[in-house]
């Protein structure tokens, strides 16, 4: 059983809403709420077209509100939720109305630049802010940092490296940190040759060694990707430069990431590799949460290993810190492009070894202004999704090498 601490069972329930519930973020925040029912009230919920499945939890968890982005669910909805007083809406604009619904926590959930504007809703009211939502910071990271500030609201990270630097950063002695270290499984292809990664199929692509995830995001890691963009967010959550933000591979995904200080301490987070311990931490927070997930036994594990990527076979990493480097539009540009490659090779028309390669080509093709609004970000992101899907269809992605620029490779080789 889940049961929160002392401390927090003696406080006052915390009201939360989750945008993105019947997402697998979504799923394990439900769990950790249900397993805490004199803890915690729902106030509002959202998901994206899974009628049946948002139906569901909105039965279980009782919250005021609930709404679905597709405007074609709302009948369904309705009906399943006949009679249970719970008020229901749908569009775009329900979704950032459940965001807007007065609650102490905020669940940022929703996958891909929908999810912009109804995170921004809820940090502009100051609320509590667990992000799971990449594009928040990887496409919009100055605008939103600047919207957190301006409001008051707190940002907690929610994805498990984020989450573990955030456990271990002591932001009273920023001074004294030296860099921070996000550590990677390497993906299901972290041995293979660039040879044999060129022949690989979205099956074994999504057949992560470590970690349950969708589709989406067990390619970035089969490419590394997701560490790029998360080595992006890692620049704005704790407001670091590029060169201070290291990447190494770690097999066993026991270490999640690591802050090392002038003295030479390296301070590290470890756990057994399951997305409870991070949402539980950025729930309960200040406090902590027991929770029925593994506990770590090392003498089990017995063995920790860590090796620097390697650039050459995992162009998207070097891509990622480019776009860093560069500023501007670039990561916007790199994570549409990239979204748009890794949605070709799912439909098995981009080999795997595409992915970057079209990724290096939007970067270097892609003519784009400076966004200074969320709705500047969304249009930016329209546009290179058209432009990288015009690049697919040109047929540009069968020979072509990986195009990041000379200095990126050499660089971060030089750095590791």
């Amino acid at each position: 059983m889940l049961r929160t601490t002392d401390t927090m069972q003696n406080q006052q329930r915390k009201s939360v809403s989750i945008l993105g519930a019947t997402g697998s973020v979504g799923g394990s925040t439900t769990d950790l709420l249900l397993a805490n029912p004199g803890s915690f009230s729902v106030v509002a919920l959202s998901g994206g077209r899974n009628v049946a499945r948002l139906a569901q939890l909105a039965h279980a968890l009782k919250p005021e509100f609930v709404a679905i982005a597709d405007p074609d669910g709302y009948a369904d909805l309705k009906n399943a939720l006949s009679g249970t007083g719970i008020e229901i809406a749908a569009g775009d604009a329900a979704v950032c109305e459940a965001a807007a619904r007065p609650s102490d926590w905020v669940m940022a959930a929703i996958v891909g630049c929908a999810g912009l504007l109804p995170t921004l809703t809820a940090v502009r009211r100051g609320a509590t802010v667990a992000l799971a939502n990449k594009e928040c910071l990887v496409s919009a990271g100055d605008i939103m940092m600047r919207e957190v500030e301006a409001s008051g609201a707190t940002l907690l990270p929610v994805d498990s490296e984020h989450n573990a630097i955030f456990q271990v950063f002591e932001q009273h002695r920023r001074k004294a940190i030296d860099k921070i270290v996000l550590t990677a499984s390497g993906g299901p292809f972290r041995d293979a040759t660039l040879a044999e990664m060129a022949r690989k199929t979205p099956e074994e692509a999504v057949a992560h060694p470590q970690w349950s995830m969708g589709s989406k995001i067990s390619v970035d890691s089969a490419t590394m990707m997701n560490k790029g963009l998360e080595v992006i967010e890692a620049a704005h959550l704790f407001d670091l430069d590029v060169d201070r933000i290291d990447v190494l591979v770690h097999p066993q995904s026991i270490i999640h990431s690591m802050v090392a200080y002038s003295d030479g301490s390296v301070l590290a987070q470890l756990g057994m590799p399951d997305m409870r311990t991070p949402i539980s931490y950025a729930l309960a927070w200040p406090e902590r949460m027991e929770t029925t997930v593994q506990k770590l036994d090392l003498t089990e594990i017995a063995k920790l290993t860590f090796f620097a990527p390697d650039m050459e076979r995992f162009p998207a990493l070097a891509l990622a810190r480019e776009a860093l480097r560069s500023g501007g539009a670039h990561p916007a540009i790199l994570n549409a492009s990239n979204e748009i490659g890794v949605e070709a090779f799912l439909d098995k028309r981009l080999p795997f070894t595409g992915i970057a390669e079209l990724v290096g080509d939007a970067m270097q093709t892609v003519n784009a202004g400076v966004a200074k609004t969320i709705d500047d970000v969304i249009a930016l992101d329209l546009d290179v999704r058209a432009q990288a899907r015009e690049l697919i269809s040109r047929g540009r992605r069968t020979a072509a090498p990986v195009r990041v620029s000379e200095s990126a490779i050499e660089i971060e080789a030089k750095r590791l």
